[in-house]
């Protein structure tokens, strides 16, 4: 019996500690003006990328259409299948192309900008955007379609590097990892509001599709308008403009009121630590040796998540889903579930981050989704043999997009931000930018016609580049939770190559 009333105490401790710190969460993100500030940047800065890539997918048949009827009334004859398709795989990867331009301008516009100056003038751009494709369907040129969804692109790549690192340059240590977080739930409630607006009872039809792809600039313009009421990064006043009072204006208006010490002698000892030193460009970064294991990080789980099937899923989900064997006016609602998943999962790993730590999410997630995977092949090669057997690949896909949303998708932006310090983030954020958004285009370009050659066993290479990455971590990542942006820096400088295993104090051996 003793036993029992023991480990009935332990649950309700725990579920104390739970409540209790989702309170103190609470209390830190309504004491200022966090929480509007970070549901205003979220709507303009990932939200954005999200959006676009989803939406895309539903509108599939109705740009194939429009591609057909534009080109035979240019040129009074049917195009080539092949031409289309080339067309409308350089209309999904040229939104890719403008998100390589984006990021790679981020260490440029936001070091001569700001972060809040360079958010509004991203803002316009999606504007623009959103005005030329608008216009598009009555000029009867899919050529402005091109334009669009490179300037489209554009601002995802530029806003969303910038949002990420506005918010890691605003969050206190201690919460740094949910708040980074949000990055990713906004992506996903992005997802979630393109197939959302993708349906054919609201805008998912083929009068409405040049409408459609316009929506996600109404949350820019409220951005536009919103944002300069907030304070700039205070890491950013302080760490680059030395202004220790900005900052500290800037953290009690965004966190409430207080002296921040803690904070701010974090913030100087990270500036002591670079020695007036000035935001390091793309190749500086790349030839500094002190920071090659944090570079061949975000190699490995950029490049895996790129190529873990997580974008082939969102961009082309209707062709997957019909290869799959789902009904095709099923389809979209089909989406949408996938979507809800993400979200929620986004949500419940902003809950988890803070006390599971990063290298666990991020391992078990890729480990989860290499396993997978390989079901979905399974599954795929097998659906003509019983009715439900294509309804358990909606199941298999479901699951892929939980295990992605709680584990890589939702640690990503926080391990980014973390494993930098100050001189060299910008320049880091131009390198991931890169291999994403190089990632996304090359994908794009091939998918549709790799699924067409190899079919369902195109899955395979997207489980091994997941259990690759799933491996990586486990053996090489050091755990970033709770510690400062110094700490961390110092344990990527000493991982070495031993036999030695990982020990429970963190030590930075690896366990190769």
């Amino acid at each position: 019996m003793s036993g029992g009333h023991v480990t009935l105490d332990i649950i309700v401790l725990h579920g104390t500690l739970k409540i209790y710190r989702m309170e103190t969460l609470l209390r830190h993100l309504t004491c200022g003006n966090a929480l509007v500030f970070i549901i205003i940047l979220g709507i303009g800065g990932s939200f954005q990328n999200g959006f676009h890539v989803t939406v895309i997918s539903s509108l599939s048949p109705y740009i194939w259409s429009f591609i057909n009827s534009s080109w035979t009334g240019r040129y009074e004859e049917t195009p080539p299948a092949q031409t289309v398709k080339l067309l409308w795989s350089a209309i999904v990867s040229m939104y890719a192309v403008g998100g390589l331009l984006g990021s790679m301008s981020v260490r440029c516009i936001a070091g001569r900008f700001g972060r809040k100056r360079a958010m509004i003038w991203n803002n316009v751009v999606s504007i623009v955007a959103a005005v030329i494709m608008f216009t598009s369907r009555g000029a009867n040129s899919f050529e402005m379609i091109l334009i669009a969804r490179f300037l489209f692109g554009f601002t995802a790549g530029l806003g969303g590097n910038i949002h990420a690192i506005y918010l890691g340059e605003s969050s206190p240590k201690k919460i740094r990892g949910m708040v980074t977080l949000t990055y990713a739930t906004f992506i996903s409630i992005g997802k979630l509001s393109g197939q959302f607006f993708g349906l054919r009872e609201i805008l998912g039809r083929e009068d409405s599709w040049n409408i459609l792809l316009c929506v996600s600039t109404c949350f820019s313009v409220v951005q536009l308008l919103t944002l300069p009421f907030f304070p700039e990064a205070p890491r950013y006043l302080l760490i680059e403009k030395g202004n220790a009072e900005a900052c500290k204006k800037a953290l009690q208006s965004l966190w409430g009121r207080g002296e921040y010490k803690l904070e701010m002698t974090e913030m100087v000892l990270e500036q002591a630590s670079i020695k007036g030193e000035t935001s390091k460009s793309l190749l500086e970064l790349l030839r500094d040796r002190s920071v090659r294991w944090q570079l061949i990080t975000m190699v490995v789980v950029y490049g895996c998540i790129q190529f873990s099937g997580i974008t082939a899923i969102s961009v082309f989900s209707f062709d997957i889903f019909k290869e799959a064997g789902i009904p095709l006016d099923k389809i979209r609602y089909v989406t949408l579930g996938v979507g809800v998943s993400e979200v929620l999962t986004s949500i419940t790993c902003g809950l988890l981050i803070e006390s599971v730590g990063r290298r666990a999410l991020l391992w078990g997630g890729f480990g989860a989704m290499s396993t997978i995977m390989i079901l979905i092949t399974i599954t795929l090669n097998l659906k003509d043999y019983s009715f439900w057997i294509p309804y358990s690949t909606v199941g298999l896909i479901f699951l892929f997009v939980i295990f992605y949303g709680g584990g890589p998708a939702g640690v990503l932006p926080s391990l980014t931000h973390e494993i930098f310090i100050q001189s060299c983030r910008p320049a880091a954020f131009v390198f991931t930018g890169i291999l994403r958004w190089l990632g996304f285009a090359v994908l794009g370009l091939v998918f549709p016609f790799l699924i067409e050659l190899l079919k369902s066993v195109s899955f395979v290479l997207f489980a091994c580049m997941c259990l690759l990455a799933s491996f990586y971590i486990f053996f090489y990542l050091p755990e970033t939770k709770g510690k400062t942006l110094l700490e961390i820096s110092e344990e990527f400088k000493n991982i070495t190559l031993c036999v030695n295993p990982l020990s429970d104090d963190k030590t930075l051996e690896t366990r190769l």
